[in-house]
């Protein structure tokens, strides 16, 4: 069944995007991801423009993302002073962020700038998320305990606050740094920035997985409905049927997701996602390389 989309120009398979809903809402529901960071260069693939893609993407991770905080306030397994701390930073980086994208978007640079982002991000994170949950494997299997890492000079920071639910009493400048580096790449990548805040919180901010899965999701959901109206009010870049088609999915998936994640340890679900990111990467990467005509074409201003 295919329908045409208004504003990304093109006509799409209908049960196509509502199958791609619902593998991010899977993957948002077991991760703590927003599932962005996948989605949106799967929508790359299907022929959807980039500037579109990552305005519409933000919208859908909002549903799954909410469809996932349910099922983790059931479980008491959400921070909200946490995920409050990070939401301020998160906010102030989204605005940062779409000011960029809008400059850049005037300039006809926006889709090799969101490619690339996606090319540098996913490779590094992948990679290290890889050889940490590696590790963990073989600790495990050694029968080690695994290490807590004490980062001492966050310890030593200034403005210190207790977070019960995660049991940890830390200055809020790391929180506040993380939600705005996240709130930026919200912006510019259309992601919920999950992959990044996942792993900045266990390692960096040393909150426990269990925790850490709904405090992310909780934090995505604001940032990413305040980058969607951004995105909406200054660039008109935001597909209404094509949100609501991956929404549908997104929504259902989440709520399978939740479920699969409790099923598995932390270790599997951490491998797991660092290949599915690393497999993304591959493909964009090599997608960027193997056709130098989007290049040019961008250069000559055909935008």
């Amino acid at each position: 069944m295919q329908i045409y989309l208004p504003i990304a120009e093109v006509s799409v398979n209908a049960f196509l995007l509502l199958g791609l809903g619902g593998i991010v809402g899977i993957l948002s529901g077991m991760f703590g991801v927003g599932g962005g960071f996948l989605m949106t260069p799967l929508l790359f693939f299907i022929g959807i423009p980039p500037a579109v893609a990552v305005a519409t993407e933000a919208n859908q991770i909002v549903a799954s993302s909410f469809s996932g905080v349910l099922a983790h306030f059931k479980r008491k397994t959400v921070d909200l002073r946490m995920g409050t701390v990070l939401l301020i930073g998160g906010l102030v980086g989204a605005g940062l962020g779409v000011y960029v994208f809008n400059i850049l978007k005037a300039q006809g640079q926006v889709d090799l700038l969101v490619k690339l982002c996606y090319v540098v991000f996913l490779g590094v994170i992948g990679g290290l998320m890889f050889f940490e949950s590696l590790n963990a494997i073989r600790n495990v299997k050694k029968g080690k305990a695994p290490k807590r890492k004490k980062h001492n000079w966050i310890h030593g920071l200034p403005f210190k606050m207790r977070f019960r639910v995660s049991g940890l009493y830390i200055s809020v400048i790391p929180p506040l740094i993380v939600g705005v580096l996240v709130g930026i790449l919200a912006a510019i990548m259309g992601v919920g920035g999950g992959f990044i805040m996942v792993p900045a919180m266990i390692y960096l901010l040393g909150m426990p997985t269990k925790v850490v899965v709904g405090t992310s999701l909780f934090q995505i959901i604001f940032v990413t409905a305040f980058t969607t109206m951004l995105h909406a009010t200054t660039n008109y870049t935001v597909d209404i049927v094509l949100a609501v088609l991956l929404l549908v999915g997104g929504v259902i998936g989440a709520q399978i997701g939740t479920r699969i994640g409790v099923k598995m340890k932390a270790e599997q679900l951490r491998i797991l996602l660092a290949m599915m990111v690393l497999a993304v990467c591959g493909k964009l990467a090599l997608e960027l390389l193997l056709q130098p005509t989007e290049l040019y074409s961008i250069a000559a201003g055909g935008h």
